[in-house]
């Protein structure tokens, strides 16, 4: 059996770094915002080059705090991809915000830049953009209405740690560039975990004080604040891990360029272009018989994933915000969409094996 995914074989290189780590933090005895958490964002930082990074305890609530940062009025409209993951949706709302969808490119399945302006209105505050899949949205489209309109741009990148679109890295683009560390991503902790960028003291300081009970001093309170804040002994397990990300994400790029080239036409694969550089957090194809298609491939011994069934505004939870509106672009995607085996232990005979047996369907 060739899994979808497997996190302790994908985690097995780490291993010893993890329990030194480990008895480092425990033996320090500091297990709230120390010494690892602050490593981490500093590093964290440094790798997208920018200038403050904010840990915090997942990605959606980075999302959440950099809402919350913006101030915006209750009730004002903050536009978001129709075929984003549910979380992007759930920060907005959570926020006493009204998220306003807009279809994806059937291209890219990123946010369509030529659909974005007729979902404008005087109510709108800002761009929620997700780079979906590990691959940069069209930011000089994005950032040319952004400017146009005066919004703000939020970058959901909880899946594209170290993506570049014309060699700038995803999250650095915005006023804020949200990131997950859930343990299937490129760069994965053991649990929970999530990180805000911000290019401005203020915002830093007010995310400092928002993610830990509104506080930057101890019992005294500057806002209203949350408990939201990256955990000691995650952030000491990114610390082991974040020097490999470039080449975790090479390794993905690998595999994904063995798919690209060898798979046959009857699938549809994904894009490439000269100005993005994709991570593969997750590498998709397409096909019209998808279920199927899923089928035939557990039955030869291979787990596939898919990423995601269900529409946002097909959700039982949301569908009421979006009665009366149609959105087939992303409903096509959901409904053919399947993610591959695309780990950082999954090997080239892997993924030859999964090719011959694609290849027969």
């Amino acid at each position: 059996m060739i899994p979808y995914e497997d996190l302790k074989r994908l985690n097995a290189p780490f291993t010893e770094q993890f329990r030194a780590s480990f008895n480092t933090v425990l033996e320090n005895g500091y297990y709230i915002l120390g010494q690892e958490v602050a490593l981490f964002e500093k590093q964290f930082a440094e790798f997208n080059a920018i200038p403050y990074c904010i840990g915090v305890s997942n990605g959606l609530d980075a999302i959440i705090l950099s809402l919350k940062a913006c101030n915006f009025p209750e009730g004002s409209e903050i536009i978001v991809p129709a075929n984003t993951f549910i979380a992007t949706i759930l920060a907005v709302l959570q926020c006493n915000l009204k998220p306003v969808l807009v279809e994806p490119d059937i291209d890219n399945y990123n946010i369509d830049p030529q659909k974005i302006e007729q979902a404008i209105t005087s109510k709108t505050r800002a761009l929620l953009v997700v780079h979906l899949y590990g691959k940069c949205c069209n930011m000089d489209a994005i950032i040319a209405i952004k400017e146009k309109h005066n919004l703000y741009l939020l970058e959901d990148s909880a899946q594209a740690h170290g993506a570049t679109y014309k060699n700038k890295l995803a999250g650095t683009f915005g006023d804020f560039g949200t990131f997950s560390f859930y343990p299937t991503k490129n760069l994965g902790a053991l649990g929970d975990g999530g990180a805000i960028l911000c290019k401005t003291a203020a915002h830093n300081a007010l995310l400092m004080q928002l993610r830990n009970y509104g506080s930057d001093k101890k019992y005294y309170n500057e806002t209203i604040g949350y408990n939201c804040r990256l955990d000691e002994i995650q952030a000491a397990f990114l610390n082991v891990k974040l020097p490999y990300l470039n080449h975790i994400s090479a390794h993905k790029n690998e595999l994904a360029n063995l798919y690209l080239q060898n798979l046959n036409s009857n699938f549809i694969l994904p894009v490439k272009h000269a100005d993005y550089y994709d991570v593969y957090h997750i590498f998709n194809i397409r096909h019209p018989r998808r279920d199927d298609l899923q089928a035939y491939l557990l039955k030869n011994g291979i787990g596939t994933a898919i990423h995601y069934p269900v529409a946002p505004h097909r959700q039982k939870a949301l569908k009421h915000l979006f009665t009366g509106l149609e959105f087939p672009v992303s409903e096509e995607i959901h409904q053919t969409t399947l993610s591959l085996p695309c780990s950082y232990f999954h090997t080239e005979d892997n993924v030859w094996k999964i090719v011959e047996v694609l290849n027969k369907f």
